[in-house]
């Protein structure tokens, strides 16, 4: 009777934390595409860059908030560690900040920032046990990505696959509780979710078989690239401009002389909509290459946002100019150069097969789910996250039951 009742417990969380994620995540979207806009009706707003690295700064250190990314926020649910209470609004504040000023910045990566901080501040004010907490905060980190993305499924799937601990098991369902609530509330307050045309697929065929694992090992290589570049410019940019004032403002004025080069902002924001574009025909063959390195400099001297959909970004450009070279539908290669981009850098298989169904559409996973599988198993480097293996935990899960 006792487990009944923490279980129904951990279920009113999920739905009370999904309710106020869902609203959360509609503010935190609708203020991103509402600052984003502006940036696009006036491109001079650019040039306020290292301004608004400076003013991102500040805001966090006023809300006392240090060192704090999303890789802390999964260990808040391994661990004992809490978040502090300025996160939210550190985060929330730090990442409209980057997209009105045109950091290469996502907000998925911030969505799980902020899902967690509004739970983790929920199980403060019912004082929650250790588990409990434990429970909510994950159930934060979907409910905000499903609202933001609008991917529910494989919003929960991929907070379990990256925390990976035992107690993921008593949190699957409330999880999923948590993130379709959260989706729902967000579509009721006619949040998009993000979705993608690929068109027809060519017929199975050796030809079509090898085309695709072209781009998969291509995909692999500009992630390690991707993973190991955002790792070492980290170091690099601290090393170098210890004062965190003077390290964001140096790579904001980069940023602006690169995009000031180039000619253009595609590589400025979140890139939505460049995606967009390369599944309705139309992409660059540089383009992965630049959005690599401007998220790589944005991220590395402390811009806020997240790396996702970046990461979607440099897969979709990736695939769409390969599938040009090799004769494939643009659509099928932007959509393989995603799923093997996101999961070669989040670790992260079963929730990048789910992403890619919601995404895209199941029927396509008949060639994708392949590929996406066959890629974590190859790429099996440090990725965008200090998760464990999913597949390790299932073998030892099976190891203590013997």
């Amino acid at each position: 009777m006792k487990i009944i009742k923490k279980y129904a417990l951990w279920l009113l969380l999920a739905i009370l934390s999904g309710a106020i994620c869902g609203l959360v995540g509609a503010a935190f979207s609708k203020s991103v595409g509402f600052v984003t806009d502006i940036r696009a009706q006036h491109n001079w707003i650019l040039f306020l860059l290292p301004l608004g690295g400076l003013l991102s700064v500040s805001i966090y250190k006023l809300c006392r908030v240090k060192n704090i990314g999303t890789t802390n926020v999964f260990d808040c649910v391994r661990t004992e560690q809490n978040l502090p209470l300025g996160l939210t609004p550190a985060i929330f504040l730090g990442s409209c900040i980057s997209h009105l000023f045109g950091s290469s910045s996502g907000r998925e990566g911030a969505a799980l920032q902020i899902g967690g901080g509004v739970a983790n501040t929920l199980s403060h004010i019912f004082k929650l046990d250790e588990t409990s907490r434990h429970i909510t905060v994950m159930c934060g980190m979907a409910a905000l990505f499903s609202a933001v993305f609008g991917t529910p499924i494989a919003a929960c799937v991929f907070v379990l696959e990256v925390i990976t601990t035992r107690l993921c098991l008593a949190a699957a369902l409330p999880v999923l509780v948590s993130s379709v609530t959260s989706f729902i509330v967000a579509q009721l307050l006619q949040i998009h979710p993000e979705r993608f045309i690929i068109g027809n697929a060519p017929q199975f065929s050796l030809s079509f078989l090898l085309k695709i694992c072209v781009i998969s090992l291509a995909g692999i290589l500009v992630a390690f690239t991707f993973c190991k570049g955002l790792s070492l410019g980290k170091t690099f940019a601290k090393k170098i401009f210890k004062n965190e004032f003077l390290r964001i403002a140096v790579g904001g004025i980069i940023i602006v002389i690169l995009t000031l080069l180039i000619g253009n902002q595609d590589y400025n924001g979140g890139g939505v909509n460049i995606i967009t574009q390369v599944f309705e025909g139309s992409v660059k063959y540089e383009a992965f290459a630049l959005k690599l390195l401007f998220t790589v400099i944005c991220v590395s001297v402390g811009y806020k946002g997240g790396e996702i959909i970046p990461t979607l970004f440099i897969g979709a450009t990736l695939g769409g100019a390969l599938s040009l070279l090799l004769g494939l539908p643009i659509g099928v290669g932007a959509a393989v150069g995603m799923a093997v981009l996101f999961v070669s850098a989040t670790k992260c298989p079963f929730a990048t097969v789910l992403l890619c169904g919601e995404m895209f559409g199941f029927k396509y996973l008949t060639f994708i789910a392949p590929l996406v599988i066959v890629s974590f198993l190859i790429a099996r480097y440090q990725g965008l996250y200090n998760t464990k293996d999913i597949f390790k935990l299932i073998k030892n899960a099976k190891k203590e039951r013997v």
